[in-house]
């Protein structure tokens, strides 16, 4: 498989890079996605659970049992929670958001598709993400899977980010523009 240098670069690419080729050796790719998106929504909704992943005060044998008593209660798979283990032990919890997502990127890429970042100021509908990766699609010609976020900071309109390139429709950035213009 073909990956880029910058994910096999960073120590969380190649922790991802392991996990990612376990999961497609033992044909769990789409499993291990869905428990690192289920991995992913617990860090961005529990403060306890961040600084378990976050914190260096946290012990090794502290931050393993932590993440094992977690695992079933999240409904993670096997694979997943074993490699939660491994970076418990190694101390690289704190690696866990970049390796979910090289991980991403990399089953995005295994499918042929690629991945798109998209910040809106409120959650965008089923019909609104369908309209997005459709014209994502046409201006790819790839199947676009959509990482959606909500920054209400960006009081409106949308940043997509996909692969190199960023377009920042944003009402936060118009009127930062416009006040820049007017100061001229």
């Amino acid at each position: 498989m073909e990956t880029s240098g910058g994910i096999q670069a960073s120590l969380g690419g190649r922790y991802a890079m392991a996990l990612f080729e376990l999961a497609r050796d033992e044909r769990q790719i789409d499993v291990v996605s869905a428990s690192l998106s289920t991995l992913n929504q617990a860090v961005a909704g529990s403060d306890d659970f961040r600084r378990l992943v976050t914190s260096p005060l946290v012990g090794r044998v502290d931050a393993a049992r932590a993440v094992a008593a977690v695992a079933p209660q999240l409904g993670l798979d096997p694979l997943t929670t074993k490699f939660l283990g491994v970076l418990a032990t190694n101390r690289r919890l704190r690696d866990l958001p970049a390796i979910m997502r090289s991980f991403r990127m990399l089953a995005a890429a295994h499918r042929g598709e690629t991945t798109a970042e998209v910040v809106s100021a409120h959650p965008l509908d089923a019909d609104q993400l369908d309209a997005l990766k459709a014209k994502l699609k046409a201006q790819t010609g790839k199947d676009v899977s959509i990482e959606a976020t909500v920054d209400q900071s960006i009081l409106g309109g949308l940043i997509v980010k996909l692969g190199s390139r960023q377009v920042d429709g944003s009402i936060r950035t118009k009127l930062n523009m416009l006040a820049h213009a007017m100061k001229g």
